[in-house]
């Protein structure tokens, strides 16, 4: 046998005993599945979800999540078309009614912090004091009289956020149709949380955001406007988690959602949620549901 044939041998063997390794391999290899998570903009912008994300595949390293980030007026669409495995989002009458239409199969509450009234240093619509009512009232009032000088951003996107707004608009006895068509003192941004308060900070004007959110673009220098008024139950602000109904929508992954619903209410996930914030902002930007709603 010469050495061409020698060689020829060697080759095929290598080969052989390389498809194997690889046959192996991919056979005890766990399989990656893929999990859609449609969220609110704070959950993203503050980088909650982002810890959340890393320790939710550290314990499943067989789910890849992606998140797709948006209002929660978005996150909710996405998941009427099953676009989305699982939403986070906060704004209970809507998810409810995602609930009642078969959209869902469950709302399990994860996390709250509070909405806050900001606005500049100087308060030109003088609503420190007020409640949140007052305050929208004092803000319109003020902005009609003084267009120049009083202004208010809204998200205008059909967010979580722009939702509290409105019921807000309502309780002061005036239409959010009546309040957006005006004057000039009320801009729509038609952006996410963060952006509307960059807006808002460039305008010198007062605007609704969510704490969380807020906190951590102060904290980046990114703003230089204030909380104003911060307290109150109409400023109440809780998230939730629903899995997308596999019923409606075979293709979702049920199982990888029903997971990470369970995981945000474990303990391992209640603790990320408590103590998210507090080295980096002297306190946690959001509350885990563990510690129950405020009475």
């Amino acid at each position: 046998m010469n050495r061409r044939v020698f060689l020829i041998i060697g080759i095929l063997a290598i080969l052989i005993v390389g498809a194997g390794i690889y046959a192996y391999n991919t056979s005890t290899q766990p399989e990656t599945t893929r999990l859609i998570v449609s969220t609110t903009t704070s959950l993203e912008d503050t980088g909650l979800l982002e810890e959340i994300e890393t320790a939710f595949e550290d314990k499943y390293p067989g789910v890849d999540v992606s998140v797709i980030s948006g209002g929660t007026g978005i996150a909710l669409k996405y998941g009427e078309r099953g676009d989305a495995d699982v939403l986070l989002t906060h704004d209970k009458n809507r998810e409810e009614e995602f609930i009642e239409s078969g959209f869902g199969t469950n709302r399990t509450e994860i996390a709250y912090n509070y909405f806050w009234i900001v606005g500049p240093e100087n308060d030109p619509a003088g609503i420190r004091g007020l409640n949140a009512t007052e305050a929208f009232s004092k803000i319109m009032e003020e902005g009609q009289n003084n267009p120049d000088e009083v202004k208010f951003a809204s998200r205008g996107d059909d967010s979580g956020t722009h939702a509290r707004e409105k019921q807000i608009w309502e309780r002061t006895g005036v239409s959010y149709e009546e309040v957006s068509g005006s004057g000039a003192w009320y801009i729509e941004s038609g952006r996410g949380m963060g952006e509307t308060l960059l807006l808002a900070s460039e305008q010198n004007a007062y605007t609704l955001t969510d704490s969380g959110t807020f906190l951590a673009y102060t904290n980046e220098g990114r703003i230089r406007i204030v909380p104003l008024v911060t307290t109150g139950d109409e400023l109440l602000n809780v998230y939730a988690a629903m899995p997308v109904n596999p019923e409606r929508h075979p293709n979702v992954n049920y199982e990888g959602a029903q997971n990470f619903v369970n995981f945000l209410v474990s303990p391992d996930g209640q603790e990320i949620i408590q103590n998210f914030g507090r080295e980096e902002y002297g306190q946690p930007l959001f509350i885990p549901i563990s510690q129950g709603l405020p009475s």
